[in-house]
């Protein structure tokens, strides 16, 4: 995911690191609980990890650490690449705190990430995309920050990252229902807030302009993709081949831009 994601993702371990936040006062309840948490911070793999986690989930019910550890479960799993156990986590922490923008922008942005024009549940999917899209945004605009020295100023736009996950989340969903308007305003509206532009939103963007004919505006979108320092080497490779793309198009029609739907970085 994006930038906010992985802040939120170094300050949730840190948090654990350093076994309490003054900020919630969280501390184990006992030198069993205590034993337990190490075992999660000193872990070496995912698997170890997410066992570690459900041991002190399962032993220690009344843990302050629920939400944190959660948390973590959540981001472990994404960096596995399991839908399936991400969304399962994500639900868990949701029902463990409600207004938790972490777990409402996940089950936004990955439920919009993996649903298809032609599912049979897609209307119901996106629903719910939409509804923790902004939950999630609103829920962000009042996180309280893990560590009381976090810097103001960094925690600030580390909300306004989880703004802009959201955003695009609402982009995505737009982007299957074929509302290309709403798509490309949720898109703009997500690389505004965001503290450092996503060149992985710029090339969605851009595919929406494709699909609507726009391709003097999805082209120059896709440069400032590809010149962005921090595009992963995938996400290059997709715009080089649509700025290609692009170019076949211009040159057999260059009176009729016509629109071709394009396809999706990351899906």
């Amino acid at each position: 995911m994006k930038r906010a994601i992985r802040n939120i993702a170094a300050l949730t371990w840190a948090a654990l690191a350093l076994g309490y936040t003054p900020l919630w006062a969280q501390k184990p309840k006992s030198p069993k609980e205590t034993q337990a948490i190490l075992a999660v911070q000193n872990s070496k793999t995912a698997d170890e990890r997410l066992a570690a986690i459900e041991n002190v989930l399962t032993n220690f019910a009344d843990t302050e650490y629920k939400s944190l550890l959660l948390q973590m479960a959540v981001q472990v799993e994404q960096q596995k690449n399991d839908y399936a156990q991400t969304i399962f986590y994500a639900n868990r922490l949701l029902t463990a705190d409600p207004k938790n923008a972490f777990a409402l922008v996940t089950l936004a942005w990955e439920t919009a990430r993996h649903t298809r024009e032609n599912d049979l549940d897609k209307d119901e999917q996106l629903a719910k995309v939409d509804k923790w899209a902004k939950d999630a945004i609103e829920a962000a605009k009042v996180m309280p920050k893990p560590r009381a020295d976090y810097p103001d100023a960094d925690w600030e736009a580390s909300k306004k990252d989880m703004e802009a996950q959201a955003y695009e989340a609402l982009g995505m969903a737009d982007g299957v229902r074929k509302n290309y308007d709403g798509a490309a305003t949720n898109y703009k509206q997500a690389l505004t807030l965001a503290s450092a532009p996503n060149p992985t939103t710029m090339i969605r963007l851009a595919q929406i302009y494709m699909n609507t004919g726009k391709l003097d505006d999805a082209s120059s979108t896709l440069d400032k993709a590809i010149s962005a320092p921090n595009i992963p080497a995938q996400a290059k490779s997709v715009a080089e081949s649509l700025k290609n793309d692009i170019a076949k198009r211009k040159a057999a029609a260059p009176s009729a831009n016509s629109a071709a739907p394009a396809g999706d970085p990351q899906h």
